[in-house]
């Protein structure tokens, strides 16, 4: 028979058992968070990265999931690819070319290092959701373009080109590289009517 504690409470060994399984509990919690590194979900944005918004900022190849991207192998995309800079210009910092980790969706190109999160480029998605007959563009360097915002996140999707192309950035990036990347455009795809 156990010995009760003090004043009628419980007995000693099932408080220490309540307390150590709390305590286990709690690591098991903490645990499978820092394994999980949180979560992430699809917004359903098009052109959103949100595995590579979450991405830290590093040296190591960044993962993209795949999204809907039918012309992402076309060869208005090969051109566009081809013609991306080796560095864009964050706050008059030059940030290098990031390498994908494997499989890479096609389409893609990404950017960063120990001090920026990836800056990623896909070519070829689907139209945004967001775009319709009333949306607010922004002309860029002679490129109309539809930002969509959440939170720190933030894409921008050429709509006047003969396919889409998002630029999304999980930091605040400036007008730089979307200037560099309206370009790039410029010199590589015609104008073209944008249509919801």
């Amino acid at each position: 028979m156990q010995k009760q504690s003090g004043s009628g409470g419980l007995p000693k060994g099932v408080l220490i058992v309540a307390v150590s399984l709390g305590v286990l509990l709690a690591l098991g919690v903490a645990t499978l968070g820092v394994l999980r590194g949180g979560t992430t979900s699809e917004t359903g944005r098009a052109g959103a990265d949100t595995s590579a918004n979450s991405a830290r900022a590093g040296n190591g190849p960044v993962a993209l999931p795949p999204v809907k991207a039918p012309d992402a192998e076309s060869s208005a995309c090969r051109k566009v690819l081809d013609a991306l800079p080796d560095e864009l210009s964050v706050d008059d910092t030059p940030v290098p070319r990031r390498e994908l980790a494997r499989p890479a969706p096609p389409g893609t190109v990404a950017w960063g290092d120990a001090e920026h999160n990836p800056i990623t480029v896909r070519c070829g998605i689907t139209a945004p959701a967001e775009l319709t007959k009333t949306s607010e563009l922004m002309n860029v360097s002679g490129v109309d373009w539809l930002p969509i915002n959440s939170g720190d996140d933030t894409s921008w999707i050429a709509v006047d080109r003969p396919v889409y192309v998002a630029l999304s950035a999980s930091e605040t990036i400036g007008l730089g590289p979307v200037q560099r990347l309206s370009e790039t455009l410029r010199g590589t795809l015609p104008k073209q009517e944008v249509s919801p």
